[in-house]
């Protein structure tokens, strides 16, 4: 029978979540590597047991682990992210100029045929790549430099290059998003960007209403079947684009407000979109105390609050762009993680919720895998 495996990254450490398909009893493993910020762990599709995490600390700096089976042992491997050449500068919150510094690694992206190959976006905003299973890294610079990197301007959570999309019908085409950059796509496999941000509107940060970079990006999402139609939860709005991020419109429609950090797609259908509302970009909780995922089978505009086995009173949690993911079983699994420390998880496409673990660190990221 077929499993799903949930790694999921904290505050304090990781934690590896393992289940048979029928989704109802968990067992857990972790912390592992406790006390350290786990921003992302992900595992290969060409190899489900080569996971890659991402280990950091404000004290001791930035690791990269490796695990060869499943989660149970790890293994440091490099940990060297030098920018390529002059690195120059980029804006900084008060519209100065600041010098581009490492400081940690947001996202890990394995390549889709080769486990040994995986993508990093990293904070200060720039993408790596590894072809030797992470013992050593370059950067790609034409990101930088195609996409105006002197212009960039760090989120409040900082200038991290947090989404990094394969596209799997594309060879060679990804997609990136950054707080607060922008979005942008690559169809020679990263050497050259450009910015993919037409119909995006952030009248409160941009006056121009033309400006290619500095919108606040949150997360992007693709189905597989359709890589052309992707879709965004931006700092304000639901957003969709049918062209590979030509142009994009808003889909926010009956959403009880369209501030939010995570959005996934179905495994098997292609216009369910699940989004998670939260009040505004000063108060990171749900509206009125209750905790409520919406779906849309749409493609968006018409959404429905799923709320059966979610806390609906007193809930004032946040789930984090990173946090929600859905494994590919034949009734999809959707799960996802709040900053309180609760991993929920629903086996019927999110009709009905079940907190799978409680109380664990504040919960960065959540990736599900499907196990043969």
């Amino acid at each position: 029978m077929s499993g799903v495996r949930l790694l999921v990254g904290t505050k304090k450490g990781a934690f590896v979540l393992t289940s048979d398909g029928e989704r109802k009893h968990w067992d857990v493993s972790g912390p592992h590597f406790a006390g350290w910020e786990i921003y992302h762990m992900k595992g290969s599709p060409a190899d489900p047991n080569r996971l890659y995490a991402s280990q950091t600390s404000g004290w001791f700096g930035q690791v990269i682990q490796r695990s060869n089976d499943g989660g149970k042992t790890w293994e440091a491997v490099g940990n060297q992210f030098t920018y390529d050449g002059a690195t120059g500068t980029h804006q900084w919150y008060d519209g100065t100029q600041h010098p581009w510094e490492f400081k940690r690694v947001w996202h890990l992206e394995p390549s889709l045929d080769d486990p040994d190959t995986v993508y990093a976006g990293v904070e200060d905003a720039a993408i790596f790549r590894t072809t030797d299973g992470g013992k050593t890294w370059q950067e790609l610079p034409g990101l930088r430099n195609h996409g105006k990197g002197h212009l960039w301007q760090p989120g409040a959570g900082g200038m991290g290059l947090h989404t990094i999309v394969l596209d799997p019908l594309h060879p060679g085409r990804l997609y990136i998003a950054i707080s607060a950059a922008g979005a942008f796509r690559s169809d020679d496999a990263g050497q050259t960007w450009r910015p993919i941000t037409r119909g995006l509107k952030s009248q409160y940060e941009l006056p121009d209403p033309d400006a290619e970079v500095g919108h606040c990006v949150h997360r992007i999402a693709m189905h597989r079947s359709r890589p052309d139609t992707l879709f965004m939860q931006k700092h304000w709005d639901v957003m969709r684009s049918d062209d590979g991020g030509g142009s994009w419109h808003e889909v926010s429609g009956n959403l009880p407000t369209d501030f939010g950090f995570p959005i996934a797609v179905h495994a098997h259908e292609p216009e369910t979109v699940y989004v998670v509302p939260i009040l505004s970009d000063s108060m990171h909780y749900p509206p009125d105390g209750r905790l409520r995922v919406y779906r849309s089978r749409t493609g968006g505009n018409e959404w429905e609050a799923l709320t059966q086995g979610l806390p609906q009173s007193h809930c004032y949690v946040n789930v984090l762009r990173g946090a929600m993911s859905v494994d590919s079983l034949p009734s999809c699994g959707v799960y996802f993680g709040t900053t309180g420390g609760q991993v929920y998880g629903s086996s019927d496409s999110g009709d009905t919720w079940t907190a799978i673990v409680r109380d664990l660190p504040a919960v960065l990221s959540v990736e599900a895998q499907t196990l043969p």
